[in-house]
């Protein structure tokens, strides 16, 4: 009885537990049952499937060995089972398709999205015979009750795309589409062109080689071939040896989200009776896409295009020797009519420095005499000889070994009588006077005391009216050393950034090419043509003009250099005591800049984004820098800011445009700090221009502000002491004052170009007023200079127009950035942002030659008759 009633009790457990489990998914009870069907094609199967039946159709077609069509599955499953999907089989020869319908793709965020609706074609095995029957199964299985669902096969049309030919078709992200083009004979690659009407839905355009399996959709597309993100346009550019089968597949796969394509993220639509974790319905997102196939340039265009380009550019070095040789013959010619007048020979002041041109009053111009200063007429001449003679004189060569090295400089060796009247710019009052007379010959180290040498530059930088000679006081050697840290500076800076940058773009284009993901870089697609591991190589020879002109003002300067000591040598007058006092440390930094430049922007180009911006500016900013201190070096060669303080400001200037760039977006902080420290810095700038350096900035500073103040505007109204000068400070106020406010407001997305845009404006404002105020002090500017300042004008404005087509930029996604995309204009090799290489390296070139021979024509004029300003 005892053991009647243990079983009994345990029977009583064992139904209550099974009574407390959850129910049980059904299970088959033992092998499911198999049902086979030989179904055809373009015909719809509606049929259903549960747990204990497998459908199996089978199907067959023939397929020729030099033709291939596509065949494309398309299934719709009516039961909204989403826990108990339908499991579709695709079995073919060499391959196997497997998907579940509803398909769940995942979005940002392990978002799920859920199709009832999936189509998909079959990848087509290759066949060696002539005509082959192939079969394939679809097999279809489910563990629910009972799902309904509707089955279509059919052959695609247009499975293979002709050349030059387009093709429209739709794609959704649960029904992808590829197709296959083979290459033609004769072509080596083409270029894939993908179009769209609408930019959204987001959208992948993927080249991969013909293998199975085909990897189209939104979760594997990327595993395989290149690939890129597209809105309105995509192009790939795709060559034959690349692809051993002469083949590839173009796949279209339609994103689940538009996010990666700038687009809004959807918000996830939630109910009370829905789960987080539930998959979303997207309904019909689908895109109307527009596909051609075209061949791409030869390599015959590739070496064309390469002659064109460097013929262009060796063309400067053509002309610029037919000029020197023309310069040279000039030059024999008027030594000789100077021989004959018993006169020294006067050189000509040249593009190459080869020396300077006869008096004008002997050309029947009129002579130097006229040089006033505007409206001052007289009184600056006044004025500057009541503080100094500013003689000119030769200084004494170079000692030797062990020799003091700053020595006091000694009376110039008489020069013969000049047969040739120059008015008041006569040196015959010059010769044989010594200079240590003059108090502007007079070295720093002349003085016992700093406090001497204090007054003295007090006395001289705060006349009202300054020459050249006031300003030109100190040790050539001294300065000559000093400009040539410049050089050094910049070259030592090229090495150092250069290295890293080619090493980091090198693996960015390693990156590009191992992964297939062209969204790394931002190319101009539809004009990017390939050449060895370069995926943009027109982009970077167009960047070869930058670095010959760059050596070619290095030769001209060089030369200029060598001509100028070779006077110097033999104790030229003209040399030593008229003209502006030459230094060549800045041309040379502007030469190696502009070479720079060239390289880096070359560097940019192999991959071009966000990451490596700077690249292409760094030596933008420094050429702009360079430029403004050469200008104001020329009449303010003693004062002219020093190297390592100028690389300094101009490392401030990188470094805030990395900053802006990559935290200035929106970010309203950052672009009130940007524009207070911009408007004081220009305060302070103004400052020191104003008071050629004789201020200080220390705790007094707001009293002496102060005392101006009062004893100028509230005690007695008086006008500015330095008229010129003021007129330049104020318009440069304006201008960096509207154009930080301009920043604070509108916070332009571009910030390195805005900050470029800030320093072209302060160099194109300082240029104008220096040769306005060169003309209003009665100097005149030579044929060579003033064709240069025409021509470089007219390159400029087409080289601004080329710049501001935007192909692409890196401030938007990647597929809107070929949204701007444009085809080819020149040779079908370069497009337009290659023009604006061109044109600008041409343009930078000429504004150098613009600075270097400004101010020939003053080299017969002595330095203090050289007006400042």
């Amino acid at each position: 009885m005892a053991g009647t009633g243990a079983a009994a009790l345990a029977r009583a457990l064992l139904a209550w537990a099974l009574l407390a489990l959850p129910p049980a998914m059904p299970q088959p009870c033992g092998r499911p049952e198999v049902r086979e069907k030989e179904a055809r094609f373009n015909t719809t199967y509606s049929d259903w499937v549960n747990a204990d039946l497998l459908n199996i159709y089978a199907f067959n077609h023939s397929v020729r060995r030099n033709r291939t069509e596509g065949v494309r599955v398309s299934v719709n499953v009516l039961s909204d089972h989403k826990d108990l999907p339908v499991l579709f089989v695709v079995r073919q020869k060499e391959a196997v398709v497997s998907f579940q319908v509803p398909l769940i793709l995942r979005g940002m965020y392990q978002r799920k999205y859920a199709y009832q609706e999936v189509s998909r074609t079959l990848c087509q095995p290759q066949t060696k015979a002539e005509v082959e029957t192939q079969h394939f199964y679809v097999d279809v299985s489910t563990l629910s009750l009972n799902a309904s669902y509707q089955l279509r096969v059919t052959h695609v049309e247009n499975f293979v795309l002709r050349t030059n030919e387009r093709f429209s078709f739709n794609a959704t992200a649960a029904q992808p589409q590829y197709f296959k083009y083979e290459f033609p004979d004769g072509v080596d690659s083409v270029i894939v062109k993908v179009t769209s009407a609408m930019a959204f839905p987001c959208s992948v355009i993927s080249i991969q080689d013909v293998v199975c399996p085909v990897y189209d959709l939104d979760n594997n597309v990327a595993f395989i071939g290149m690939y890129q993100t597209m809105t309105k346009k995509a192009a790939i550019t795709v060559q034959k040896k690349d692809f051993p089968s002469n083949s590839f597949y173009v796949v279209v796969v339609v994103k689940t989200e538009d996010e990666a394509c700038g687009g809004a993220l959807p918000y996830y639509p939630l109910s009370r009776d829905a789960l987080p974790d539930d998959p979303v319905d997207q309904h019909n997102r689908q895109k109307t896409l527009e596909v051609m196939v075209s061949p791409a340039i030869t390599s015959e265009a590739y070496v064309r295009s390469m002659l064109f380009c460097l013929g262009i550019f060796l063309s400067f070095y053509v002309l610029t020797l037919l000029i020197a040789c023309w310069e040279s013959c000039r030059q024999q010619k008027r030594k000789g009519l100077l021989a004959a007048m018993d006169s020294p020979s006067l050189d000509t002041a040249s593009l190459l420095g080869h020396g300077r041109s006869i008096p004008d009053s002997f050309l029947g111009h009129s002579p130097y005499d006229s040089y006033g200063y505007g409206s001052f007429g007289n009184g600056s001449s006044s004025s500057t000889e009541g503080v100094t003679d500013s003689l000119c004189s030769a200084e004494v060569p170079y000692g030797y070994v062990g020799q003091e090295q700053f020595k006091r400089r000694t009376p110039s060796t008489p020069l013969r009588p000049l047969s040739i009247a120059m008015g008041e710019r006569s040196l015959e009052h010059v010769v044989g006077r010594p200079r240590v007379d003059s108090l502007s010959s007079v070295e720093e180290d002349d003085y016992d005391t700093l406090a001497d040498i204090d007054y003295d530059k007090n006395v001289i930088r705060t006349k009202q009216y300054l020459c050249v000679a006031d300003l030109a006081r100190k040790d050539k050697r001294v300065l000559r050393k000093k400009y040539q840290i410049y050089f050094w500076n910049i070259a030592t800076i090229a090495v150092f950034y250069a290295l890293p940058v080619i090493q980091l773009v090198i693996t960015y284009q390693t990156v590009v090419n191992v992964t297939g993901n062209q969204d790394i870089c931002y190319y101009n697609f539809l004009c990017a043509h390939p050449l060895g591991n370069l995926s943009a190589f027109n982009n970077i020879l167009s960047n070869l003009g930058y670095v010959l002109l760059g050596l070619l003002f290095l030769l001209i300067i060089l030369q200029r250099e060598i001509n100028y000591n070779r006077a110097l040598m033999r104790n030229d007058a003209y040399a030593l005591e008229c003209g502006i006092p030459k230094h060549f440390g800045l041309f040379y930094a502007m030469g190696t800049a502009l070479m720079m430049e060239g390289l880096l922007s070359a560097c940019y180009h192999v991959c071009p984004n966000y990451t490596n911006f700077q690249f292409d500016t760094s030596f933008m900013y420094m050429i702009a820098g360079l430029c403004m201190l050469k200008l104001y070096q020329k009449r303010h060669p003693d004062i002219n800011a020093s190297a390592y303080s100028a690389y300094a400001c101009l490392a401030l200037v990188i470094f805030f445009s990395v900053v802006g760039v990559v935290f200035g977006k929106g970010n309203t902080v950052f672009w009130i700090v940007f524009s207070v420290i911009h408007i004081v810095a220009t305060l302070l700038l103004s400052t020191q221009l104003y008071y050629m350096g004789r201020w200080k900035l220390d705790s007094g500073i707001l009293r002496r502000i102060l005392h101006v103040l009062y004893t100028d505007c509230v005690r007695q109204c008086s006008g500015p002491m330095y008229v010129d000068r003021m007129v330049l400070l104020v318009m440069g106020n304006i201008i960096n004052w509207s154009l930080a406010a301009y920043g604070l407001i509108v916070r332009p997305n571009d910030f390195a170009s805005y900050l470029l845009a800030i320093g072209i404006c302060n160099l194109l404002l300082y240029f104008a007023f220096y040769i306005i105020m060169k003309l209003r002090s009665g100097e005149r500017i030579k044929l060579i200079p003033l064709l240069c300042i025409i021509g470089t004008s007219v390159v400029w404005g087409f080289a601004l127009f080329f710049f501001f087509q935007g192909l692409s930029t890196w401030q938007k996604t990647p597929a809107e950035s070929r949204e701007h995309n444009r085809d080819c204009i020149l040779l079908d090799f370069f497009d337009d942002h290659d023009i604006w290489h061109f044109l600008s390296s041409i343009a930078m070139f000429g504004s150098f030659l613009v600075l270097l021979t400004l101010d020939d024509d003053l080299d017969c004029v002595q330095r203090d008759k050289i007006y400042v300003f």
